[in-house]
């Protein structure tokens, strides 16, 4: 669910865990948003395929230009970890590893641009990008545009100030702050949802602080701006595992599967994504991959196009 429902790297410390979500020690009282999202940035790419671990049947599905390059563009939001986020000028995460071991069955390096969020899809209909991998929720409208491929299984979590100081409860949050990346099922469909039943109840809104960046949301809920945050179930626990000033608050709920973004006239590609998948999960590259990051619990069998 962009929602993205993690001991994935040593414990850092207080201050190591503000720098990952983007603050320092002195910027605790005012916003922080790294990562560039605002324009587009390009990593470094993967590595090349281990040698005879490629698939040439699957490479010959790819476009042409893909398959000349030796090249798949992937377009990213690396601001959603532990899926998707930068170190320093690297972006790294689930999805990356994941993406990762299907361009090596492919028998081509995938080269990751960081970009907005809510301009992936449109940057991979556009031709910017051949693919595109962010923690998106698959859904009917996002079907309509592109095709998406099945890789993961994630839920919405909500979490609050170690302790929870507010009393927060996801079930009755009328009239609490709350922050979320927007673009989002969370901001889109979750919050709208709760706000209505909020105003039907005659009870005051929860008022929304949507930002363009997970870490800006996060920070928000540190800083004391927000009272809760809500985010893809992996996102959440990831953000709670390095401050350990928040806490999980809830239970996750309507899990629902993440889809690689491929364009809706390229048939071929979204199935040949689709079997690299099938074939990194039966040669626990899958498997590896999610485990890096802690992520196991959201593992799927299958891998439909549009499912």
């Amino acid at each position: 669910m962009l929602v993205r429902p993690p001991a994935r790297r040593p414990f850092l410390g207080a201050l190591g865990a503000l720098a990952v979500l983007g603050l320092t020690a002195a910027g605790c009282g005012s916003d922080s948003l790294s990562g560039g999202t605002s324009s587009e940035t390009t990593s470094g790419s993967a590595s090349a395929a281990p040698s005879g671990s490629a698939d040439a049947a699957l490479r010959a599905m790819l476009p042409q230009s893909v398959q000349d390059s030796g090249k798949l563009r992937v377009g990213t939001n690396a601001e959603y970890a532990p899926n998707e986020f930068l170190e320093g000028s690297t972006i790294k995460g689930m999805d990356i590893d994941v993406m990762n071991a299907v361009a090596a069955k492919l028998g081509v390096t995938a080269e990751f641009s960081n970009a907005s969020f809510d301009s992936l899809i449109t940057g991979v209909s556009g031709n910017r990008y051949d693919a595109a991998i962010s923690s998106f929720t698959i859904n009917d409208e996002r079907k309509q545009a592109v095709n998406m491929v099945q890789y993961y299984n994630a839920g919405t979590q909500w979490a609050t100030k170690a302790g929870n100081p507010e009393g927060i409860d996801p079930e009755d949050a009328c009239g609490k702050t709350v922050a979320v990346q927007s673009s989002t099922t969370q901001s889109d469909d979750d919050l709208p949802a709760r706000q209505q039943a909020c105003t039907a109840a005659g009870k005051p809104q929860i008022q929304v602080l949507a930002f363009e960046s997970q870490q800006d949301a996060t920070n928000a809920l540190l800083q004391g701006r927000a009272q809760a945050m809500l985010a893809d179930s992996p996102i959440a626990a990831y953000a709670v595992k390095q401050t350990q000033g928040l806490e999980l608050v809830g239970d996750i709920y309507d899990a629902a599967p993440y889809g690689i973004v491929v364009p809706k006239d390229q048939t071929a590609t979204a199935e040949a994504i689709s079997k690299a998948l099938q074939e990194v999960a039966d040669d626990g590259s899958y498997a590896a991959a999610l485990g890096t990051w802690g992520a196991e619990d959201g593992a799927v069998t299958e891998f439909p196009v549009n499912p």
